[in-house]
């Protein structure tokens, strides 16, 4: 006999005595735990579907041990802007070891007491959380003008050549907008960015942020691909 049921939100086809890595369930080493949610039962030739569970059925297990899987690592990276993030995760499991399938008739006493403990959590959350609000508003207020004041501003870094720091040393300059970037002259952007370390070659810089102004993205990304660091 052998059983699909739904166990901490995934599907798993498991036989008795068979052992299952799933997310890691609230239960303590040693115990015993049940799933009710069993979607499908098959025994030789017979095949029993659930609509969308089967009414009665229950899947028994006992909890051998809490682990962690295999390091993944996840690395981002953002072309042409210097970003760089590498994070590694590990996956918080429980090894199960299925005990018993039962087709009908199963008991569902113990899943209804685990559902009842949420509910009073429910009820006493929103009454701590319902006072807090009224102090934040009251401070959020103030910070209001300063969101649409940075709000005006362009993200130089769109513009091939331009990283972080000199899009930071720019803005400082009150070159905020690639509309104002577009009517400053080559000369005079080095001249603002002279205290950046590097190689800055700033020619095609304004004609890029009067295309990015205009809204030419495709124009101006096919421009970018032909570029080596701002330079034709």
């Amino acid at each position: 006999m052998y059983a699909i049921v739904e166990i901490a939100g995934q599907q798993f086809k498991v036989a008795k005595d068979q052992k299952v890595f799933v997310n890691r369930l609230a239960v303590e080493e040693g115990k015993k735990v049940a799933f009710d949610n069993v979607l499908l039962i098959g025994e030789g030739d017979k095949v029993t579907i659930g609509a969308p569970a089967i009414n009665g059925a229950q899947v028994g297990a006992k909890v051998v041990k809490h682990l962690k899987g295999d390091k993944v690592i996840v690395f981002k990276k953002k072309r042409r802007k210097g970003y760089r993030v590498k994070n590694g995760h590990r996956q918080s499991l429980s090894e199960i070891v299925i005990e018993s399938i039962v087709a009908s008739g199963a008991k569902k006493a113990a899943p209804a007491k685990k559902a009842a403990a949420p509910k009073e959590e429910a009820k006493a959350a929103p009454a701590k959380k319902a006072a807090a609000p009224k102090k934040e508003t009251k401070a959020a207020a103030p910070k209001a003008p300063a969101k649409k004041a940075t709000g005006k501003a362009d993200d130089l870094k769109k513009i091939e050549g331009i990283g972080p720091k000199i899009a930071e040393t720019l803005t400082a300059a009150g070159v905020d907008t690639f509309a104002k970037l577009a009517k400053t002259d080559a000369a005079k952007i080095s001249e603002i960015i002279a205290g950046v370390r590097g190689n800055h070659v700033t020619d095609t810089w304004p004609k890029q942020a009067e295309m990015a102004a205009a809204g030419k993205w495709d124009e101006l990304k096919k421009w970018q691909d032909e570029l080596d660091g701002g330079k034709a």
